[in-house]
């Protein structure tokens, strides 16, 4: 009687145990089904990179105090010369903007190889942030970013990161230099894009900035 009592017990501790992992392994699949239907209905493919997409549809779901269905992605492992930078609505599954981005002058020339989280590296932070308020600056109308991935960028609001426009942020530059312009680590846009996109983003929406 107490062996059947031990096994009866012991079957019950593993239960749960199971059980939770067969939630786990049916929320990733339910993940990976719904980020395989956003990627194809937005029509993504051949635009970005369904791996670093599926990363940052990951990093949206996890990402707590969220108050917008966007998802803006920053593909750093893209030359500077690429239209790295995407604005997608999760809820109409839409691709709203595509557009350039600048790194850091201290994270490399054309291709950003090199990041930090360190205030006055002039170097690009990686990781998942949270849209802020928006002010008028030096660099005109920008959009605070408050960093979420410790370590990595969660100094983001020390350092001054914002998204804002800056002129050097455009395709004659590109066809001048061979590459994009460069800032303090801010991920400047086209200036003309600038108050469309951070209208768009402000206020609660997730960014994700990935690179190897």
């Amino acid at each position: 009687m107490k062996k059947f009592i031990y096994l009866f017990l012991l079957m019950v501790c593993l239960l749960p145990l199971n059980a939770s992992a067969h939630v786990r392994h049916t929320e990733r699949k339910n993940a990976d089904i719904v980020a395989d239907y956003v990627y194809q209905k937005a029509d993504l493919k051949g635009k970005i990179d369904y791996s670093v997409f599926k990363k940052a549809f990951i990093a949206y779901n996890k990402t707590r105090g969220k108050k917008k269905s966007l998802l803006t992605i920053i593909d750093y492992s893209m030359p500077s010369t690429e239209k790295r930078f995407y604005v997608i609505d999760l809820k109409s599954n839409k691709l709203l903007y595509r557009t350039y981005v600048s790194h850091g002058e201290n994270s490399g020339r054309l291709i950003a190889d090199d990041f930090s989280n360190r205030v006055n590296s002039h170097k690009t932070s990686l990781g998942t942030f949270l849209t802020e308020g928006t002010y008028h600056g030096g660099n005109g109308y920008s959009l605070k970013l408050n960093g979420l991935t410790r370590g990595e960028n969660d100094n983001a609001l020390k350092r001054f990161i914002v998204i804002h426009g800056a002129k050097y942020v455009s395709e004659s530059f590109i066809k001048r230099n061979g590459y994009l312009g460069r800032s303090w680590g801010c991920p400047a846009i086209p200036t003309y894009l600038t108050k469309k996109i951070i209208d768009t983003i402000k206020g609660g929406s997730v960014i994700f900035a990935y690179a190897k």
